[in-house]
């Protein structure tokens, strides 16, 4: 019998669909055991968000400090599993501060050590360093990445932010921004089609090899990869960096002494968001062919489970 764990962070739902439908082939083996943990806070974050909170999570999110996790005594964090899936959601270009602290408990250290990993992300657009940051964490817990799936909002990228804060904001992802704009998140057809990666799974971890599965995977279109987008996650990772020390270093979460802070941050992604990053995309076009060659082996990396040595 092959022991399997889901380790899972969804505020909207939305994550774990996606989580049993790669995990479906599995439930149904009778050589396979199930199990599904949720991470919860002692102090949880709002669904549908507020804006202060929203915006006040900054910070602490792309500067990966952990909270205080709650539920650690859950007998299913107490076995070793043959595989672990690592369903995860991406903040502020970061892990979500959920996943962050799990991966930083020294729980998760004795769960994941040694273990087969595979990550699992719902996300809008940008994840990459997300990703990259996850990986360090793995490394850090000796576990053993050998398979990645990322399915993301397929609209454009102005089109997509509109919708997202709307989800957020609200709520309902079936609300339809202004009734004629399309639903937030990952596609409903995405989701669904979620069940191929499943069988997949299913054969590598009954073979106990991994080798070849992160090309087995990606053959299924597990992650698509835009370099404009890579490029953008990249250079907005170091201006997030300055804005999150910033802010972070004049106060507390929540505290009134940042608030001011927090909302110029806000106003300043709007505005990089509306404005800065279309000026990138220019000028990401008049260096596309110059740059080529890096930017194919950027997107071979960052298909692959593996970790560039700092």
């Amino acid at each position: 019998m092959k022991n399997v764990l889901v380790v899972y962070y969804s505020q909207s739902g939305q994550l774990l669909e996606i989580a049993k439908n790669v995990t479906k082939d599995l439930e149904s083996s009778e050589e396979v055991n199930v199990s599904f943990y949720e991470i919860k806070l002692k102090e949880d974050f709002p669904f549908p968000w507020t804006k202060n909170e929203f915006y006040d999570t900054f910070p602490e999110t792309f500067l990966q400090i952990p909270s205080e996790l709650a539920d650690l005594d859950n007998s299913v964090l107490k076995q070793k599993y043959d595989l672990v899936i690592l369903a995860y959601q991406v903040w502020y270009l970061s892990p979500a501060i959920p996943i962050n602290s799990f991966l930083k408990n020294g729980v998760a250290k004795e769960l994941l050590k040694d273990t087969p990993i595979i990550t699992l992300i719902g996300a809008r657009n940008m994840w990459i360093q997300a990703q990259e940051k996850v990986k360090r964490l793995l490394v850090a817990n000796n576990a053993n990445l050998v398979g990645h799936i990322a399915l993301v909002d397929r609209h454009i990228n102005h089109i997509s932010v509109i919708t997202i804060v709307h989800w957020m904001f609200n709520g309902d992802k079936n609300k339809r921004f202004m009734g004629f704009f399309p639903k937030p998140g990952v596609s409903q057809k995405d989701i669904d089609e979620s069940t191929k990666f499943s069988p997949v799974v299913l054969n590598h971890l009954l073979l106990g090899k991994y080798d070849a599965m992160q090309n087995n995977l990606l053959d299924l279109g597990a992650i698509k990869i835009k370099p404009f987008l890579v490029l953008v996650d990249k250079r907005a990772n170091v201006i997030f960096s300055k804005w999150a020390n910033f802010i972070h270093n004049k106060g507390r979460a929540k505290g009134a002494e940042r608030r001011s802070l927090v909302m110029m941050f806000s106003r300043y992604l709007m505005f990089a968001i509306w404005f800065i990053a279309p000026i990138v995309f220019v000028l990401f076009l008049l260096t596309y062919v110059p740059l080529i060659g890096k930017i194919n082996k950027d997107k071979k990396y960052f298909s692959s489970v593996q970790i560039k040595k700092s």
